[in-house]
């Protein structure tokens, strides 16, 4: 789920688009955060902005036997590997660039990809662009991914502020999803509200399966801080970040940010 505007796009790895498929049950998160906004109105396209294999965009197709959805994705690679329904078509694209034509969707969405790209106000801008006068927007994000852990070493405070300095570098900002709100608002959107709530909450030790997902999650980061600092400072903060969530004494979380709005 990624835009070719951010081509140092670190978690860009041949198993992080069968990771994502498997974290997320896709018909439930449609039936939870876009069923709803589809139901406020008449709608027949819909455009899922970093679709990766297009798990949720046939989620939304099986929900809805009369809508139309395309989705857009600037891997190639999991362009290539989707199973599209019969009622999505997927494209290979930026999201800073939209190969689509203005005013054309009814419903937009973008999940997890904000957090990724340098220029977020003109992905935002594009989104906005495609949508059609009194169409909805759906941006949800993270908050705090990778940041907030308690008990804090001054070791693996040292890490996660010299891997956040490195991932910035590719657009990586893991405070984005307080930052959609003023993201959509500036834009020719109103209406826009904004729901905040739990997301990861491990408390203690990690059980399976989720430790088997941030293992693969971490592992991916890894390569990434391989190349951009060092091999040995990318082990180190494997290593200490897992030992952190393996402790029965820790706790790691992060907040989840879901903001609509409609356009003018």
């Amino acid at each position: 789920m990624l835009s070719s505007s951010n081509l140092n796009y670190f978690m860009d790895d041949p198993r992080e688009s069968s990771r994502l498929v498997a974290k997320v049950d896709s018909a439930a998160w449609v039936n939870r955060f876009l069923q709803p906004v589809i139901d406020r109105q008449s709608v027949a396209k819909v455009l899922d902005v970093g679709c990766g294999p297009g798990e949720i965009a046939n989620a939304v197709a099986d929900a809805n036997p009369n809508l139309r959805l395309t989705g857009v994705d600037a891997s190639a690679a999991r362009i290539a590997e989707a199973l599209a329904h019969d009622r999505v078509e997927l494209i290979n694209g930026d999201a800073c660039d939209l190969p689509l034509e203005d005013e054309s969707f009814d419903v937009v969405y973008c999940r997890f990809l904000l957090e990724y790209l340098p220029d977020k106000e003109q992905a935002v801008a594009e989104l906005v662009r495609v949508t059609k006068p009194g169409g909805f927007i759906l941006l949800q994000d993270l908050d705090g991914q990778l940041v907030w852990n308690y008990p804090l070493s001054p070791e693996r405070e040292t890490i996660i502020d010299q891997s956040l300095t490195a991932l910035a570098k590719t657009g990586f900002d893991p405070m984005v999803g307080r930052k959609l709100f003023h993201l959509l608002g500036q834009t020719d959107m109103h209406d826009v509200s904004v729901n905040i709530e739990p997301y990861h909450q491990i408390i203690g030790a990690i059980q399976e399966p989720e430790r088997t997902q941030w293992e693969l999650k971490l592992d991916i980061a890894r390569s990434a801080l391989s190349k951009m600092v060092s091999p040995d400072f990318a082990g180190e903060a494997y290593k200490t970040f897992m030992a952190h969530l393996d402790s029965p004494h820790t706790i790691t979380y992060s907040n989840l940010f879901t903001v609509v709005g409609r356009k003018s």
